[in-house]
């Protein structure tokens, strides 16, 4: 372990330097890849790992606790903006379009994986030996298990659009039902992570509207009922983000018709966002990225859409995604890793086999029952195999949360490295010999 100087307190401008470095780090990695198509979370994690090694340096005082502390709370607006920038992007419309194959290419790409996960966790776990020290008391260590099956439900289509793209297969049957899969997919998998972790308990610590007012009516939220409970708040909060659609849509529409493409409407669009988020987690035990993507949602409706979009995306990748993803990578060098811990390593590589069969497998599979051809199945199940952001998202609340080994991210970073790969160079080959399909120029709007 490097040797790292320890402080409660420090000056504010001391996270400056760290965050220079990361910032700066970032921009070059990921334009140094972008040569190769390779995605710029790639090159925000390298960022990370690369601003570590200062750890390593004998008394060092760049990385203290105080400048993580400071780097972690940027690092939570990141995630935020992240998740509510998903949102926004997400065409619901488009979902409609493609119907049933793009239902059960999500459904059974998010299932597959998840039971993957969950049995490779349990099994590990139960016959491995590969006991959850790490959770909370009282947690059962079932929910660990399944939270596993829950990273692996992660899609990242952005890198599969750049594929198909490239290849003139991006608006063919097979390149829609992925598109519309994938926006189904993170839905499902959102909800999965607040779900999980709620009846879990492992966030205790969070307030409940329903149960206070249960409470505070004389009733007790115990037993069976506090599963009941949690799946009910989370119920009312959906449906009072249903109730808000009818306020956010005209307010937001009205901002953009009276001051189109001011800086105001971003700004409320970004509040709408933080408070959403943290109403979520505080009131309804949801996730506060869940709130995020929800609030995102509600804007994707709204004819501000696009201008907020596009001040979002450059208000997070300037500074917030960046050093996100790169205190991501900096747990690696704040986890104890045992090398000697060999039933954890296997594990670990096992993960990694589960994350891209329980894909190529599930969604795979959701494509043949819709009658796609066998070698199309396998194109949709590799076009969905590919993970990024979601996925590192996904860890990391499971990590804050308690519920699974903060050891897993490595192995998460490398299913992220693995699928970048292997996606563009599996798709390329399946559609070898066949000819560019005709697709109308994109529409560019400037914002």
């Amino acid at each position: 372990m490097p040797t790292t100087v320890l402080t409660s307190i420090g000056d504010p401008f001391e996270i400056l330097l760290p965050l220079g470095l990361i910032l700066i780090f970032a921009k070059v990695i990921s334009s140094a890849l972008a040569h190769f198509k390779i995605p710029q979370v790639i090159g925000f994690l390298l960022s990370g790992l690369l601003v570590g090694l200062i750890y390593f340096i004998p008394d060092q005082t760049i990385l203290t606790d105080y400048t993580r502390g400071g780097i972690d709370i940027l690092a939570k607006i990141g995630v935020v903006l992240i998740l509510f920038s998903a949102g926004v992007e997400t065409d619901l419309k488009q979902i409609k379009a493609v119907g049933k194959p793009s239902v059960l290419i999500a459904g059974l790409g998010v299932v597959v994986p998840l039971l993957f996960g969950f049995i490779g966790a349990y099994l590990f776990r139960v016959f491995g030996g590969m006991e959850p020290a790490f959770l909370p008391e009282g947690v059962d260590p079932i929910f660990s298990d399944i939270y596993y099956g829950v990273i692996l439900t992660a899609t990242s289509v952005a890198i599969t659009v750049a594929s198909l793209k490239e290849l003139g297969k991006l608006e063919g049957k097979v390149g829609s039902a992925i598109v519309s899969a994938s926006i189904i997919d993170d839905i499902i998998g959102i909800v999965l992570i607040s779900l999980v972790i709620s009846l879990s308990g492992s966030s205790s610590g969070d307030f409940s509207l329903l149960g206070f007012i249960i409470e505070a009516c004389g009733g007790v939220v115990e037993g069976p009922w506090t599963i009941v409970v949690v799946i009910a708040n989370m119920l009312i909060f959906f449906l009072l983000s249903f109730g808000a659609y009818f306020v956010i849509k005209p307010l937001f529409n009205y901002l953009d018709g009276k001051f189109p493409h001011h800086r105001r409407i971003p700004i409320f669009g970004l509040a709408f966002c933080f408070i959403w988020a943290y109403l979520s987690q505080k009131l309804f035990q949801m996730a506060d990225v869940t709130g995020a993507y929800v609030a995102g949602l509600l804007i994707s409706l709204t004819k501000s859409r696009s201008y907020i979009d596009h001040r979002t995306e450059t208000t997070a990748n300037v500074i917030f995604v960046p050093v996100f993803f790169a205190s991501v990578a900096l747990q690696m060098y704040d986890t104890s890793f045992d090398f000697s811990n060999v039933t954890f390593i296997l594990f670990g590589l096992t993960f990694i086999v589960l994350g891209v069969l329980g894909k190529i497998i599930g969604a795979g599979a959701g494509a043949k029952i819709c009658r796609y051809s066998s070698k199309d199945s396998l194109r949709v199940g590799i076009g969905m195999m590919a993970r990024a952001e979601v996925l590192v998202v996904a860890a990391q609340t499971g990590v804050d949360s308690g519920l699974i080994d903060p050891q897993i991210i490595p192995y998460c970073l490398l299913l992220i490295l693995l699928t970048s790969f292997l996606n563009p160079i599996f798709l390329k080959l399946l559609y070898k010999n066949e000819a560019k399909t005709t697709e109308a120029a994109p529409k560019i709007v400037e914002k």
